[in-house]
């Protein structure tokens, strides 16, 4: 989720007859349902439902960037176990969870986990999904020996490995995340477009769960029915385990 700057892109979109209500920003004008404008002289895009922020002429998804005095900085890693949210203010799904269940991950659907009866008390409570991530990497915060990793599948889903398994399809990805404190879980693969959540009937599945998928140049026919969005952190306590394990 680079920052850039679209002012050009305002005109352009003026001469392909695609504005709606249009606004001026300066001298520009502006679909305010496309772009916002800032100081009246700045035109950011409104990305998964987010109006890009402003910082000296650079947009900025603030899932990804600060701005101080001017200067863009990119946020600090998360160092502790989080949750994810989705957040497109525009969908139904806006403020649900990323579950996991099935070895994939979706949004609001059903966690799945299990835990020995022999842990007893020790259990951790396993009806939330809890991710770490690491040096790119990322993984189920589980207390299973051997842990549970996870993945971009060939397919652009997000899945993790099974329980005492470290098999991972091949080509799948298993570096190139951006988890960002105060921000936002980013797919850093190239050509990266960002999240995208397919409804049941695009994804095809059945029930609530909107299928999760990392949109890019590849995939943008598959997924033609899928809506983008960001995927907001929220930070738990360091040593937070989410499942013994997710099934």
């Amino acid at each position: 989720m680079p920052r850039f700057s679209l002012l050009t892109a305002a005109f352009l979109g003026l001469a392909n007859n695609v504005l709606g209500d249009t606004e001026t920003c300066g001298q520009a004008p502006y679909d305010p349902a496309q772009y916002v404008c800032w100081d009246n002289q700045f035109l950011c895009p409104i990305a998964a439902g987010e109006p890009l922020s402003n910082c000296a002429g650079a947009c900025y998804s603030k899932f990804m960037y600060s701005c101080t005095e001017n200067v863009l900085t990119l946020l600090p890693p998360v160092e502790s176990p989080f949750t994810l949210t989705a957040d497109n203010p525009n969908l139904p799904i806006h403020g649900k969870p990323v579950t996991a269940a099935g070895q994939h991950w979706v949004v609001a659907g059903e966690t799945g986990s299990y835990c020995p009866e022999q842990v007893g008390d020790a259990c951790p409570p396993g009806n939330e999904t809890v991710i770490i991530s690491r040096n790119g990497g990322v993984a189920m915060s589980v207390m299973v020996p051997g842990g549970q990793g996870a993945y971009l599948d060939p397919y652009w889903n997000m899945g993790y490995t099974q329980a005492h398994s470290a098999y991972i399809p091949p080509g799948s990805i298993t570096t190139g995340f951006g988890a960002y404190e105060g921000g936002g879980f980013v797919n850093l693969n190239g050509n990266g477009w960002g999240w995208a959540a397919c409804p049941p009937r695009a994804s095809g599945g059945g029930g609530p769960a909107w299928n999760l998928v990392a949109r890019n140049e590849t995939n943008t026919e598959r997924y033609n029915q899928c809506s983008p969005i960001n995927l907001k952190i929220n930070s738990l306590p360091s040593g937070t385990y989410g499942a013994w394990q997710y099934t």
